[in-house]
């Protein structure tokens, strides 16, 4: 059922006096709990519902959509007031994001949309050729799922569309978890060309939406440094940097994760590739393994390390900056001098200047020296809004060590 509505019988919304108007009408997409006005008839409102937002003096301001259960109480939907949040305007984000990414990439394999920065607050839709998943993580999304369900299949022709409604974002919003698929159907991986190495992406059990395109850019970098080169991918999930060091020219790579399933997608996305003699995987706990790898005396030209968020937010910021330092501390010692150390993040509570820090460290401890030869980010297909620092949450620091 569409929730195309009258805009003039919608409910309404009111910031408190003493919140920021301004910074609503210049962009700002979100309004805090602590902002707005939740009298009994507010906090009665279902998850998801679409209202007018008015200032402290009752002025429309915005068409927001409200979740009472959310410390993200209303999203900015619109800054025009009288704005009809429908299948239509759904079908509209979704082809002028789509408009980009077909100017961006010349095969269907990317992120198609990344949430606020895309229009849609909360929802995330990676595309793998003629699937697609979504992540709805904001209320609304959730309501209207079949019509973002019919809009996304209208406008960019995918046969099968799968929700993977699980995560951290879901949990704060008050959203239960399921994966289902809403159209069509798969029934194995599917083999995603990137960066001239083939991955295989599980839709339906992966991670995630089944593979990271964020990292594309910086993959394509380590490539450049691989030639030659003796490569170990940690934390590799289905191969990521190991596969695109492969494509690269590295004589060899060793992919290290925790996961046994992942690390099979990651051999026979070798395989695909033609490179299953150079690949191999070694499966535990990234930490316990490094350690093992230096005590066995193995060294590489080139070694990444691309952990999950170790701070995801702000009451874990100094626990993760920790565990940054520590993997610094623990690769730098597998690095031959003149080669390279690749160190990210994906934490957005941990800023460019703190995980860099932290980094700087961990390489110090370890009694290395090192030149900071670039920094990467999350690729185009995951644009952010300015007003939104913590979109800028991928970070992926390249250093020369001596």
């Amino acid at each position: 059922m569409s929730q195309s509505e009258d805009t003039a019988t919608r409910p309404t919304v009111r910031l408190r006096p003493k919140a920021e108007a301004r910074a609503i009408r210049h962009g700002f997409p979100w309004v805090y709990a602590d902002e707005l006005v939740t009298d009994r008839r507010t906090k009665a409102l279902a998850p998801g519902t679409i209202a007018t937002l008015e200032d402290g003096e009752r002025r429309p301001l915005a068409t927001v959509t409200v979740n009472p259960n959310s410390k993200i109480i209303g999203r900015v939907m619109s800054r025009d007031a009288e704005a009809v949040i429908d299948r239509d305007w759904i079908a509209g984000k979704l082809t002028r994001a789509l408009e980009m990414r077909a100017r961006l990439f010349d095969a269907p394999f990317y992120r198609l949309v990344h949430a606020e920065a895309d229009g849609l607050p909360g929802v995330i839709i990676d595309r793998f050729g003629d699937a697609a998943v979504i992540q709805p993580n904001a209320a609304w999304s959730e309501v209207m799922i079949a019509d973002l369900e019919a809009a996304l299949a209208e406008v960019t022709g995918v046969t099968t569309i799968i929700k993977n409604a699980a995560g951290r974002a879901r949990t704060l919003e008050g959203l239960d978890e399921e994966m289902l698929t809403l159209r069509g159907g798969i029934e194995a991986p599917v083999e995603v060309p990137m960066n001239g190495a083939i991955y295989l992406a599980d839709l339906m059990g992966g991670q995630k939406t089944g593979l990271f395109y964020d990292q594309r850019p910086n993959h394509a970098f380590a490539a450049r440094l691989a030639e030659g080169a003796r490569v170990l991918d940690v934390f590799s999930h289905v191969g990521g940097f190991a596969l695109a060091a492969l494509a690269g020219g590295a004589t060899s790579a060793l992919s290290v994760d925790a996961s046994a399933p992942a690390l099979d997608l990651a051999t026979k996305g070798a395989a695909a590739m033609g490179m299953a003699d150079r690949f191999a995987t070694r499966q535990g706990d990234a930490f316990d393994t490094l350690d093992a790898l230096d005590r066995e005396g193995e060294r590489f030209d080139l070694v990444i390390c691309d952990p999950p968020a170790f701070a995801p937010a702000k009451p874990a910021l100094q626990a993760g900056l920790r565990a940054y330092e520590r993997i610094a501390r623990m690769a730098a010692p597998l690095v031959e001098p003149g080669g390279y150390l690749v160190l990210c993040s994906c934490s957005h509570a941990a800023d460019l200047l703190q995980f860099r820090a932290a980094c700087t460290r961990g390489i110090g401890k370890a009694g290395r020296s090192a030149q900071l030869i670039h920094t990467g980010y999350a690729g185009p297909d995951h644009p952010m809004l300015p007003q939104l620092a913590e979109s800028g949450y991928l970070k992926s620091l390249f250093f020369r060590l001596d």
